[in-house]
């Protein structure tokens, strides 16, 4: 473990039977939700986790340590030489104000010729939007990178390398301005996600930096039926990116794990392969949750800003929080949704369907397509259990999402009145990132 590591409580479910009430975080703020009698509830949290003193002096361990164990990852710029440094949009919560200026720093130290525009800084969004330049001041503001160059990357028109293929057919093609440096790093989190299994590692690069193709491909290998959250070993889309970071050539990654209130607890900084199997470890102790059998009902929010920034975004702790609930039963998503649903493509693709089953059903016949693809996980889950949404969004909006919109309190009061007998329900106070394995 990482010098930054500091520990953890691993969380069982905690029960409370008859009416009570408990907040849930909901955009910038909370909701209160209002668990009627006879049900019993129990609270699906992760585990907690304590965080780092300073999370520059946990780098500053880190890298210590690094100089010790592998040399060879520290990097020596020669004159003239470029570096290249990827990190997240604001759709992932890192605190990027409180890793990147201690990593440049580090970086000067070791390398007292290196000048300033010599290191390019890229916001890696994927195929999101890139991000404007009031949004590039806000994440990465002038004072903190120091005359470094910062830009976002474009994945439809940014200029690319192409790589080859990988051996899943993954066409890998890279921003140029990564692709070209002499030292290319990649700063982000390690987090449970639905079918690449965590985030961290190479993924960062490979697909914050790839290309459309790159990203489509890769990420067409969800329908694999090991392409589950939580899973690295024989998971196609996780090995597939770890293959494409290989033969980019990724130098170093610096991964940090958080805690649900966005408080870095670990700090790790490596070889990416490395670095993900070490994060994982950590990332799976606090966010897996063991439950002895679903529930009736699950009430999930995903956990506040900005992880419920947008529909789009909130569909992953719909998925997530699903797991935990018996086939057929109901589930209520929070998710305040400020910047509206959140990609076009997907409310473009979604507004042609009647139903779920044929979002599904025609998404099949067509093949992946990026951004539709959230239409499909969507229906995935639709088809197989009854769904509301309580949302800042507008209730048509939601219907044309084949969603519905509810009130916390009337919806639940509907559920345990129309059960058979008093309900099990879970609730969920981070949904994008728990999950949840049965035990016997």
């Amino acid at each position: 473990m990482p010098l930054g590591w500091r520990g953890y409580c691993k969380s069982k479910p905690h029960t409370n039977g008859g009416k009570m009430g408990i907040e849930l975080k909901y955009g910038r703020g909370t909701v209160e939700i209002d668990i009627p009698e006879p049900a019993y509830a129990d609270i699906l949290a992760p585990a907690t986790a304590v965080p780092v003193a300073s999370p520059a002096q946990a780098l500053a361990a880190e890298l210590a340590r690094l100089e010790i164990d592998d040399p060879d990852l520290i990097p020596l710029i020669r004159n003239g030489e470029k570096v290249a440094i990827v990190i997240p949009d604001e759709t992932r919560p890192l605190p990027v104000a409180q890793i990147l200026p201690p990593f440049l720093q580090w970086l000067f130290a070791k390398n007292t010729s290196l000048l300033p525009n010599h290191i390019t800084i890229i916001v890696g969004g994927g195929l999101h939007p890139p991000v404007t330049q009031t949004e590039l001041n806000r994440l990465v503001a002038p004072e903190i990178v120091g005359g470094c160059v910062v830009l976002a990357h474009d994945a439809l028109h940014s200029a690319m390398i192409d790589y080859g293929v990988t051996s899943r057919g993954t066409p890998v093609q890279v921003n140029r301005a990564f692709a070209e440096a002499d030292h290319k790093i990649v700063i982000g989190q390690i987090d449970p996600h639905q079918f690449v299994g965590f985030t961290g590692g190479a993924k960062g690069a490979v697909i914050g930096c790839g290309g459309k193709a790159t990203i489509e491909h890769n990420h067409s290998l969800m329908f694999s039926d090991n392409a589950l959250v939580g899973r690295l070993a024989g998971n196609p889309v996780r090995e597939d990116l770890n293959e494409a970071g290989e033969m980019i050539g990724i130098d170093l990654a610096v991964n940090v794990v958080m805690a649900p209130d966005n408080s870095i607890v670990a700090v790790f900084v490596g070889r990416p392969l490395a670095v993900l199997s070490e994060g994982v470890r950590v990332c799976a102790d606090i966010y897996g949750v063991e439950i002895t059998e679903p529930y009736d009902i699950i009430v999930a929010s995903c956990g506040g800003y900005p992880k419920d920034i947008c529909l789009y975004q909130a569909q992953k702790g719909l998925n997530l929080a699903s797991q935990a609930l018996r086939e057929g039963g109901n589930i209520l998503l929070l998710a305040a949704s400020s910047q509206g649903v959140g990609d076009d493509v997907y409310f473009d693709y979604v507004s042609r369907f009647a139903s779920p089953g044929e979002v599904m059903a025609e998404f099949k016949r067509e093949g992946f397509r990026m951004g539709a693809h959230k239409a499909y996980l969507f229906g995935r889950t639709l088809s197989r259990f009854d769904v509301a949404v309580f949302s800042d969004l507008d209730p048509a909006i939601l219907r044309t999402c084949h969603l519905r919109s509810a009130e916390p309190s009337e919806i639940l009061h509907e559920w345990v009145a129309g059960a058979a007998s008093p309900p099990r329900i879970g609730i969920v106070p981070n949904a994008n990132t728990t999950y949840f394995y049965k035990t016997a």
